[in-house]
């Protein structure tokens, strides 16, 4: 579908500029916040100005961007990306009784203010688009560069995500039970699987393009699906499976978006049972935290797997670390939104399904 060249992770954890997954850091108040980098590609006057989403979108967009031809397009997926100046904004209409406003909370409370950023300061004036589907917004921003590569063949696209923390959004989720209540390290996030998770933020920002050439991983095929029906979950699988040469063709890693909230138990599960049980099995949201575009942190830790050779022992949750083409990641967000991707090493799909 598409070959990944380079990529760019801030995450909670050591993931930029170097990445080091070696130690896990811990989560405080069961909230994993991104790690923030010193932002020398960025203007300091213009740094200053910037939502915190914005900021960290920036700040990973830019070194990919510098340096290369001008991408044909920029597409960011995000849920919840500029949310706190929102709120912000909301909260001056009361103070200031509807008076003089701070413009600045305003023009950076949208969603699509990470993408405009970057083509600002890029002074891109080609394709811009972000999408907004929640818990399958980078998956959709994926099918987006999918779409827009087979109009430009020639093509090169900055595809990524961006969620953050709210304070105001996880109030909410943490009453509707989304977050556990209770206190919980995220190195002990399994050992005590119950109602809730933590929360979690982060970005990811890619070049991708059609060209095998100088590629990292290829996105060998992605499927979504809105259910709570853990049937037809299995059944959409089995059928995506099918279509990529399964059981002849078997990934020998299965990467899940697992985060210790019981309610979803079920469907890693049944996914997990399909597969051999040989098959290597890794997990993610104790690293990253639960948020709408967590998936996108699989997908990153999916393309240094193939890249590095190895899995993380702080990923692993059983089977072998090394020896991995093929790599599936499954994602369920609230037990509602679904999404499959299929990754490989570019020289080992390139010859299978086009």
């Amino acid at each position: 579908m598409l070959y990944v060249h380079s990529s760019n992770c801030i995450s909670p954890q050591q993931t930029f500029p170097e990445t080091e997954l070696c130690e896990l850091r811990e989560s405080e108040n069961n909230q994993l916040r991104v790690k923030e980098p010193a932002y020398t590609n960025v203007p300091p006057g213009i740094l200053r100005r910037m939502a915190r989403a914005v900021r960290i979108c920036v700040g990973a967009a830019l070194p990919l961007i510098q340096g290369i031809q001008e991408p044909d397009g920029i597409i960011i997926g995000t849920a919840n990306g500029g949310i706190e100046d929102c709120i912000k904004f909301l909260n001056q209409i009361i103070e200031y009784n509807e008076g003089l406003l701070s413009p600045g909370s305003f023009v950076q409370s949208t969603s699509n203010a990470p993408a405009a950023q970057i083509s600002l300061i890029s002074k891109n004036t080609n394709y811009n688009n972000t999408v907004t589907h929640r818990g399958l917004a980078f998956e959709n921003a994926l099918l987006d560069a999918v779409m827009l590569l087979k109009e430009k063949p020639d093509g090169i696209f900055l595809v990524g995500s961006v969620d953050e923390i709210s304070d105001y959004n996880f109030n909410i989720d943490l009453l509707a039970g989304s977050f556990r209540k209770e206190i919980v390290s995220n190195r002990k996030l399994f050992d005590h699987p119950t109602i809730g998770t933590i929360a979690g933020e982060g970005v990811l920002m890619m070049t991708v393009s059609n060209q095998p050439e100088g590629s990292i991983a290829r996105l060998n095929d992605l499927q979504t699906i809105h259910t709570s029906d853990e049937g037809l979950v299995l059944e959409t699988l089995k059928q995506f499976l099918k279509r990529n040469g399964f059981p002849r063709i078997v990934p020998e890693l299965l990467i899940t978006g697992e985060n210790g909230d019981i309610r979803l138990d079920k469907y890693y599960q049944a996914v997990e049972a399909l597969f051999p049980e040989n098959i290597s099995v890794a997990r993610f949201k104790h690293l990253s935290g639960e948020y709408c575009t967590a998936s996108s942190f699989g997908f990153w830790m999916a393309t240094e797997i193939l890249r590095n050779g190895k899995i993380p022992d702080i990923a692993l949750k059983k089977g072998k670390k090394t020896g991995f083409n093929k790599i599936l990641i499954y994602n369920n967000y609230r037990g509602m939104q679904h999404g499959f991707m299929l990754l490989g090493k570019a020289e080992a799909l390139s010859s299978s399904k086009q």
